[in-house]
């Protein structure tokens, strides 16, 4: 049994366009690893150890601290509460589920780029405010934050920004469209940004903030995230090979004979994301059931790319 879940997550982990998955098991590694040094750590002694892996992950809230570990405002989205598991577990799967809305209208990686801007955002935003509001710079409590929740929120807005209309159907409540569960996630963010846990509170708002701006400025053709996807491609470049190509004398007397394709493609390509974004704009007005089945099908294929 432990060799299927293990080849599962292997196969999950290897397939392309399969961001979401990849994101889950991302931080649900994270999630175990330091859970296993930390009980180690406190058996043997030495949890000087793991409180100092666990401080990689974790962002500070003073200015003073974070530039002594930049990348923190990265890898606190992926690391949780060690204290309880509900802090993963209700993240992942809230993730999971608007997470899927967002691969299958606007694909896998306007999801990464949708999370890490999530996440960026909302480390910035509770950096700001525990080191230029008053009232959270007297009540800082210096331990710094761990959480998806704020890339999450992000997820979440964006998918309500995108198909307000669609409809979840919850046990107890029935039917709700999203665009309600995400102004009450927003409200309960608001109202607890004042409280226990206001840091992560003040997170998931910028997080949230960003999920609108994002989504709404890719239907008016601007991707904020474009440079991810560019960084990501430039990293993989280090791991995947690239295989050379021989250009024979032949061949490029073949491409001389084609030299007009490219702007041809180009001005398709164009015209294609023109098309896609006006579905998204009736998406956004009119919901997803407004879609004819033709638009439905050119929406699944442009969520593929």
């Amino acid at each position: 049994m432990m060799d299927n879940i293990l080849h599962e997550f292997k196969d999950a982990w290897r397939r392309p366009n399969n961001a979401l998955p990849q994101i889950i098991i991302i931080n649900v590694v994270v999630f175990l690893v330091l859970a296993v040094l930390n009980v180690f750590g406190k058996i043997f002694g030495i949890s000087f150890i793991s409180d100092f892996v666990y401080d990689q992950f974790s962002i500070p809230p003073l200015f003073a601290d974070f530039i002594l570990r930049p990348w923190t405002l990265l890898t606190y989205a992926f690391a949780h509460s060690l204290s309880s598991i509900f802090h993963i577990l209700f993240n992942m799967l809230i993730l999971y589920w608007f997470g899927k809305l967002i691969v299958e209208y606007i694909g896998n990686q306007k999801l990464i780029n949708l999370y890490v801007l999530g996440a960026i955002s909302g480390g910035l935003l509770y950096l700001f405010v525990y080191n230029f509001v008053p009232y959270y710079a007297e009540n800082s409590n210096f331990h710094g934050m761990v959480g998806a929740s704020a890339a999450v929120y992000a997820i979440t807005v964006a998918a309500a920004t995108l198909v307000p209309n669609y409809t979840f159907y919850l046990m107890f409540f029935g039917p709700v469209r999203i665009k309600y569960i995400a102004g009450f996630y927003i409200v309960i963010s608001f109202l607890g940004s004042v409280g226990g846990n206001a840091g992560g509170n003040i997170a998931h708002l910028g997080g949230a903030f960003m999920g609108f701006v994002y989504i709404k400025q890719l239907q008016s053709g601007t991707d904020w995230g474009a440079w991810i996807g560019s960084v990501m491609r430039f990293f993989k470049s280090f791991f995947v090979h690239q295989p050379k190509m021989k250009v024979s004398s032949q061949k490029r007397a073949k491409t001389t004979t084609v030299k007009s394709q490219p702007s041809s493609s180009m001005a398709n390509n164009m015209a294609d994301q023109a098309e896609i974004d006006k579905i998204l704009d009736k998406i956004s007005q009119s919901g997803y059931e407004s879609l004819s089945k033709e638009e439905k099908q050119k929406l699944f294929n442009a969520s593929k790319n």
